[in-house]
């Protein structure tokens, strides 16, 4: 294998691992998101579960964050919980920080 194929070999390694652990950074600040969702919306714990496994689908639907904060949004909104896009955002950025950290750290 000359050194060109070793290097091409390993960015595109370089670029599966990273697109899984961002993957599964997404995957759990969703988590978390419905979570604090729940307890602003008083859900029940398998509440919280369902809409976990709902915001994580959504998501894998479209990419980017837009259409994760317009459906927390709507979802609050129906749920009857008043609150800003701009704390919706900040607390996305917070859930995807700790993620972000807590896959970094798994492997």
């Amino acid at each position: 294998m000359s050194g060109f194929s070793k290097r091409e070999d390993a960015f595109e390694n370089k670029f599966a691992f990273d697109a899984e652990k961002r993957f599964k950074a997404e995957a759990r600040r969703n988590k978390m998101l419905a979570h604090w969702v729940g307890e602003l919306a008083k859900m029940t714990p398998q509440q919280i579960a369902d809409y976990a496994a709902e915001l994580i689908q959504h998501d894998l639907k479209k990419p980017g964050d837009d259409d994760v904060l317009q459906k927390l949004a709507a979802d609050l909104k129906a749920r009857g919980v008043t609150i800003s896009h701009e704390k919706i955002r900040v607390e996305m950025m917070r859930c995807i920080q700790v993620a972000s950290e807590q896959t970094a750290n798994e492997g």
